[in-house]
């Protein structure tokens, strides 16, 4: 009988175990290997270090993440992108403990390859462009303070929100949703007073 093979998500699947556990600092390419009961030489082969390793885990899981903030946004609903982290921790825990709780630095130990580099770069690219064009529809303009506002809203808020959950893996309640729906319509609320008044 052969050795198993060993997929690029299986050692992904395994990193991110890690991860979630004890944080990137302990995905160590033995500790992966371990986990899997690979030979280390499988681990090479697919991929070339484990800063490249922790990079390609980083994008999948912050790819994931932005899609659901994505589609709201580009369908013009904010209240929508905000609620997207609680129920994105909700349904995935794990890729939650690695994202929210860890700096992307955590991920970046090593050199990253060209091409993860340049997906890195056009997914920012393409977070802020999506972001000005919600200012302008929410907020009127895409001026730092709109941007600031929509950062805010968005990310700011969501993120803190849901923290002390993960931390202590629990699923963020019901509460949550609320809180950060209330802080929405005030903002906007209170950003419409004010243009008001304004005019």
């Amino acid at each position: 009988m052969g050795r198993p093979k060993f997929s690029n998500a299986d050692f992904l699947a395994a990193a991110l175990a890690i991860g979630a556990e004890h944080g990137p600092s302990a995905v160590t390419v033995a500790a992966v290997a371990e986990r899997l009961k690979a030979p280390t030489g499988s681990f090479y082969h697919r991929f070339s270090s484990r800063g490249v390793l922790l990079g390609a885990l980083w994008l999948r899981t912050v790819l994931d993440f932005d899609r659901g903030i994505e589609a709201a946004l580009d369908a013009g609903d904010g209240l929508a992108a905000a609620l997207h982290t609680p129920a994105w921790v909700r349904e995935h825990p794990d890729e939650a403990r690695l994202l929210l709780l860890h700096h992307r630095d955590d991920f970046s130990q090593g050199e990253w390859p060209e091409e993860l580099r340049g997906q890195v770069v056009a997914m920012a690219e393409r977070s802020v462009a999506r972001a000005a064009r919600f200012a302008r529809s929410a907020f009127g303009a895409d001026g730092p303070d709109e941007m600031r506002r929509v950062l805010f809203l968005i990310a700011e808020v969501p993120v803190a929100a849901v923290r002390q959950h993960i931390t202590r893996r629990e699923p963020p309640p019901p509460l949550v949703d609320e809180l950060i729906r209330t802080t929405y319509r005030a903002v906007v609320a209170d950003h419409r007073r004010s243009s008001d008044r304004r005019r």
